[in-house]
């Protein structure tokens, strides 16, 4: 029997979905409030960011798995607690942003609109840990967002962990490999060269799930191709940019 889906979808709004890739993270530090605000204030219809655990548990918004490349600290985050993280300065070196700290999950909840979807990176392995999960869904009960939220990720394992805690919360499988597209996830995004390199790979994995994401953070000179393929969302770096750029093509469901 074939898996039925759940469809990720904004009402009455067409697609392509915009992702706001770590908040527009061109204009801002990446992963920050005011680069969450900023994404928001342009349109982008899904905010995406990621997701990792400190020393005393916290969720907290920030990619990699130290704060070296983006804070003015160095060390893991697993490492530090959220008072020890807060006291750096996120500003990805950024003098003008001095004052941006490394959000947690609940401060980046409070600003997303009833409108909006989300998407949040898992990027450790304490997403398999059923505790961990139990809070996370806890926390986006309270934000009554768990129906708009998708856990993304290059581990299906810590994917199928949150859903098994919650049904309703969708799966993103997100690789760089160029096999035949395959995933237990609800929705999946692949690197583009491999979509250049294999045209046919958005067709044959749309056969396996509904929604379908180039993994492109700057697309904006190959938007005509995902058009053509009809895909369902594409990433942005600068939302927008690249919603300014959609307004001017033609309808992407037209053929």
């Amino acid at each position: 029997m074939q898996k039925k889906h759940r469809e990720f979808n904004i009402p009455l709004k067409p697609k392509p979905y915009v992702m706001a890739h770590r908040g527009n993270n061109v204009l801002y530090p990446e992963n920050t409030l005011i680069a969450f605000k900023q994404a928001i204030k342009e349109g982008a219809d899904i905010i995406e960011t990621d997701l990792h655990l400190t020393k005393d548990d916290q969720f907290v918004c920030i990619h990699d798995a130290t704060v070296d490349r983006t804070t003015n600290g160095t060390g893991a985050i697993a490492d530090m607690t959220l008072a020890e993280l807060k006291s750096l300065s996120a500003s990805y070196g950024r003098a003008e942003h001095q004052d941006q700290t490394i959000p947690t999950l609940e401060e980046f909840l409070a600003i997303i609109p009833q409108e909006s979807l989300i998407a949040l990176e898992l990027k450790t392995d304490r997403f398999l840990e059923e505790e961990v999960n139990k809070r996370l869904v806890a926390l986006l009960e309270k934000y009554h967002i768990v129906d708009r939220t998708m856990v993304i990720g290059f581990s299906e394992a810590r994917l199928l962990a949150v859903k098994a805690v919650d049904s309703r919360i969708l799966t993103g499988f997100i690789t760089m490999s160029k096999e035949e597209p395959k995933t237990n996830a609800d929705f999946m995004g692949t690197a583009y060269p491999v979509l250049f390199l294999k045209p046919w790979y958005i067709y044959r994995a749309k056969k396996i799930v509904p929604f379908f994401c180039p993994l492109d953070p700057d697309p904006v000179k190959r938007l005509w191709f995902y058009r053509l393929m009809k895909a369902d969302c594409v990433l942005a770096d600068n939302p927008g940019e690249v919603i300014a750029k959609i307004k001017t093509m033609k309808p992407w469901s037209q053929k």
